[in-house]
């Protein structure tokens, strides 16, 4: 497996087992936000820029490992995949781990009256919606309708699981794929 792409919802550990791969198996990493954000999580890039960016990135190598969601503006690269990952963990150890990620981030300005307030409480209540949601947003089920219209295998790792148990779960996929 060259070309890894990793999806799931925010909080869910898709660049973090990215970066983790990308370590273990010494290939580059990219991320979606990075084509995705012009300013990070405050400005959009325009799509057609963000997938000629995406585009050049992902053709200039062999081997790579893509985490994020590109699910809509970016399925022109579905044919690129030779693997999907899709990491699901239930909510609420997800919405601890986006709490303290954005208080890491950010600090008091989530607090009351800080200035990432109100861009905290409206991205949690926008990821909080992941597992009961439609189509209107990044969700289960938009992850659902889009993997089965994939070619390439794929792979669910669904559960609270360490980072390095993910690695080796992957790993041993891609080798169980590799001999048969």
């Amino acid at each position: 497996m060259k070309k890894i792409h990793i999806i799931g919802a925010s909080g869910s550990g898709t660049t973090t087992l990215g970066k983790a791969l990308s370590n273990s198996l010494s290939t580059v990493h990219f991320d979606t936000d990075d084509y995705y954000w012009l300013h990070k999580f405050s400005e959009k890039r325009e799509v057609n820029e963000r997938k000629q960016i995406l585009r050049k990135d992902l053709l200039t190598y062999d081997e790579w490992i893509l985490s994020g969601s590109l699910c809509g503006w970016g399925d022109e690269f579905i044919s690129y995949f030779d693997l999907v990952i899709f990491l699901w963990i239930p909510k609420n150890i997800r919405i601890e781990r986006l709490q303290q990620r954005e208080a890491q981030r950010y600090g008091k300005e989530i607090l009351v009256g800080g200035s990432h307030f109100d861009q905290y409480n409206n991205f949690l209540e926008w990821a909080s919606l992941y597992d009961e949601a439609g189509m209107e947003v990044r969700s289960k089920y938009s992850h659902e309708k889009w993997m089965s219209g994939l070619t390439c295998p794929l792979l669910r790792i669904e559960g609270d699981y360490t980072v390095q148990k993910r690695v080796e779960i992957v790993l041993e996929y891609v080798q169980n794929l590799r001999t048969n």
